[in-house]
């Protein structure tokens, strides 16, 4: 078994007299410390997967299985443990907290963690070392994700779920954050999955899904991962 299995998982919802289905019976698995692009047009199913994994939603149907352990049948503080301790969110927006220097952001994600990094560590891992007492508006739209995903490493989690980190960024800054979490990957062996509309960062990661529909269409093992660096959009 994979790490983590996604099991014919459908998602429905209802607007009005109106059904929706974001996902359609779709299933794919990925391996301890993998890399992972998920791509597909907008409105194919990509949120609403990472959703339902991050513990954000709920699965209509089907089963969600991380580390051995079946999520979708998580309730209540079991439930909310899993999505403070077990799961990073980087967003596509920093959501920082703009009263709170860079590292008090980082510190007050790892306050909730038992096991929680060094928040000091963690920024100059992502190379903001110099910037620990800056607040948010003292920082470039780059530094301000690096924030965000320091803080979202910090709590040391199993899963690093990034939802279009790099689409709000300028083509350089989105080719550094693009590394940081490749490096992460690597590096440090943490499970980092990005869903992106743009298919053209696709070779960076270990494997590709292409979500359409609501249905994961194509699963590949990519053997010739390329560095950030060399990758062009």
């Amino acid at each position: 078994m994979s790490y983590i299995e996604f099991q014919s998982v459908v998602k429905k919802y209802k607007m009005g007299e109106i059904e929706i289905t974001a996902l359609d019976k779709t299933s794919f698995g990925i391996e301890k410390g993998e890399l992972v692009v998920i791509v597909g047009a907008s409105g194919a199913g990509k949120t609403t997967a990472l959703n339902i994994l991050g513990g954000m939603d709920d699965a209509t149907s089907g089963s969600v299985i991380v580390d051995g352990k079946d999520i979708t049948k998580l309730k209540g503080r079991d439930l909310i443990r899993y999505r403070r301790e077990d799961i990073g969110f980087v967003f596509q927006f920093y959501n920082l907290v703009q009263n709170l220097t860079a590292v008090e952001n980082v510190e007050l994600a790892t306050q909730i963690c038992k096991h929680a990094l060094d928040p000091k560590v963690v920024m100059r891992k992502v190379g903001l070392g110099k910037r620990l007492n800056n607040f948010p508006s003292q920082l470039s739209g780059g530094e301000q994700q690096r924030v965000a995903i320091a803080r979202a490493i910090a709590k040391n989690p199993k899963l690093l779920l990034c939802d279009e980190p790099t689409g709000a960024l300028d083509y350089n800054t989105g080719k550094q954050i693009l590394k940081l979490l490749q490096d992460m990957s690597r590096k440090e062996n943490m499970t980092v999955i990005i869903i992106t509309h743009n298919q053209a960062i696709a070779p960076m990661a270990d494997k590709i899904i292409h979500f359409k529909n609501g249905v994961a269409v194509d699963i590949r093992k990519n053997d010739n991962v390329i560095p950030v660096e060399n990758i062009e959009w």
